[in-house]
């Protein structure tokens, strides 16, 4: 038996922007994933009813969760693809932005920015 050497890793992505593009997320993840990549994305859509945020003090107490956990994420991976149609971008994913920055991570938009044509 020879021992074969593992395939490198795929890089990792993760996807950052607002929720409320949920469908262009589950269309950059698709795209991302045929294009050999890892994705981690949101896996909660706040903007959703659901029984684990049915309150304000669940959906704060999850949203902090949530937030760190984005960070994580973004720790975690090679690169970080801004989901933004119409070139929007809000304040917390300026501040996953400044955070990717901080790391070294590239950055890669969905759409043009003023920032980032």
């Amino acid at each position: 038996m020879t021992d074969t050497p593992a395939p490198p890793r795929p890089p990792i992505v993760v996807l950052c922007g607002s929720t409320r593009f949920w469908d262009q997320f589950a269309d950059a993840a698709l795209y991302e994933t045929a294009a050999g990549r890892i994705v981690l994305a949101p896996g909660c859509n706040l903007r959703e009813p659901h029984p684990l945020w049915d309150t304000p003090e669940k959906a704060e107490q999850l949203k902090r969760i949530l937030d760190d956990l984005h960070l994580r994420k973004i720790d975690a991976a090679d690169d970080v693809l801004i989901v933004n149609p119409g070139g929007y971008i809000g304040d917390s994913t300026r501040r996953e932005i400044a955070y990717a920055r901080s790391l070294g991570k590239p950055i890669r938009y969905t759409h043009p920015t003023p920032d980032h044509p």
